[in-house]
């Protein structure tokens, strides 16, 4: 974005994950075990209430809705007052699927008691703009308001977009992020047939040994706002987003391009959109996810545009599990969070590198760093390509 026009400041996040609610506990989660024995990871003993003015208001919400307004109850609490014009502040959210527990409920309801039993509210509920509409209404937020739906980058390029609005001069703010809960029967059924899913449940993204992921879940919503009017009302800036890029493999509706062609070219796109070099670069915050394929062709990616272990590379993906829609957001908390404790998170459950990849991957313990401007990676089924470039407030 840079020459594009404003300056984009991070004020405010937000994250509901497995392994933390909230971004703090998140933090330690991160840092902790990886997860294992299992196709799913979620978030154990839900309550959404504290985030819902009635038990009713949160039935009628589907999980994801749920979990996207708790984020965002931590993102506008840190952000604190910002005296925005409502019609100038946006909401870009991000999913993979919705409310797909809703939906595959009330399909059984139908079949086992006819259609009248139906919920009235199973439209509004699995609708994958839901999260971000109940944002837009619950802070009364009049500016764009749109949902994008590309596979597992959707995350990413959401932020991407979000920051682009401001830079352009359409919004002041923008509540963004993405969330998802699709964790149902049926999806892990059909991610499990397609060989996607991990057969020994441990992710293990660059290992050796890696067979597939581990579905995961949760939010990350973040208050992007002009960096001018973020410093003129004494906001703490937490980071700035300098550059996005996206691109298609156009390749195969799964797999990725061969020898991460398409990672490459959107990762140089990133680049050229923020004004910098590879060199520029101290961190990437790889997508990951622990399947053979996608590993070995973003670690191809990256040594091509970075260089044979030029720059630390580390997957928060076991831990988090691979959250689709949402992962991208999570994502990028990781990366705030390391410039906060100036440490980079190791990859958990990854024991032994695949010795065919030239990647510096940070596995085994967090490695300490001196925070400066890393790239965040995305790549979803259909081909969808994404990568936003975070810096430190400067």
């Amino acid at each position: 974005m840079i020459g594009a026009g404003h300056r984009v400041a991070i004020t405010g996040y937000g994250v509901v994950a497995p392994c933390g609610l909230g971004k703090d506990a998140y933090w330690k989660g991160l840092l902790g075990p990886g997860i294992s024995g299992t196709k799913s990871t979620a978030i154990e003993n839900w309550d959404p209430l504290p985030y819902f003015e009635s038990s009713k208001d949160a039935r009628r919400a589907d999980q994801v809705e749920q979990y996207a307004l708790a984020a965002a109850a931590e993102a506008f609490a840190q952000a604190g007052t910002l005296n925005i014009d409502p019609a100038r502040f946006g909401t870009i959210f991000a999913t993979g699927i919705g409310g797909l527990h809703t939906l595959e409920e009330q399909v059984q309801v139908r079949l086992e008691k006819g259609e009248r039993r139906v919920s009235p509210f199973l439209v509004p509920m699995m609708m994958a703009n839901a999260s971000g509409a109940a944002i837009s209404m619950r802070y009364g937020l009049q500016g764009p308001n749109e949902t994008i739906c590309t596979a597992c980058a959707a995350g990413t390029h959401a932020i991407g977009y979000a920051a682009r609005l401001i830079a352009w001069g359409r919004c002041d703010a923008v509540a963004t992020g993405g969330a998802e809960c699709a964790a149902t029967a049926t999806s892990l059924a059909g991610f499990g047939n397609m060989t996607a899913l991990s057969s020994t449940g441990v992710s293990m993204p660059f290992d050796a040994k890696r067979d597939g992921f581990v579905m995961g879940e949760g939010a990350a919503v973040f208050i992007l706002e002009r960096y001018d009017l973020a410093v003129a009302r004494g906001a703490t800036i937490l980071g700035e987003v300098l550059g996005a890029g996206s691109n298609a493999d156009a390749h195969h509706i799964t797999a990725p391009a061969p020898g991460g062609t398409g990672a490459i070219a959107c990762m140089k796109l990133a680049l050229e959109d923020a004004g910098l070099t590879a060199s520029d670069i101290a961190l990437v915050n790889a997508h990951g996810t622990s399947t053979p394929l996608n590993d070995a062709a973003e670690a191809q990616a990256v040594t091509a545009v970075f260089g044979e272990r030029a720059v630390p590379i580390t997957s928060g993906k076991g831990v988090t599990g691979h959250a689709l829609g949402a992962a991208g957001a999570l994502e990028a908390a990781q990366v705030l969070l390391s410039f906060e404790h100036k440490l980079i998170p190791p990859t958990a459950g990854t024991t032994d590198l695949d010795p065919s990849l030239t990647i510096d991957l940070v596995h085994g313990a967090a490695r300490e760093w001196t925070p400066g401007p890393a790239i965040s990676n995305n790549f979803g089924f259909g081909g969808h390509n994404g990568s936003v470039i975070i810096a430190p407030a400067s």
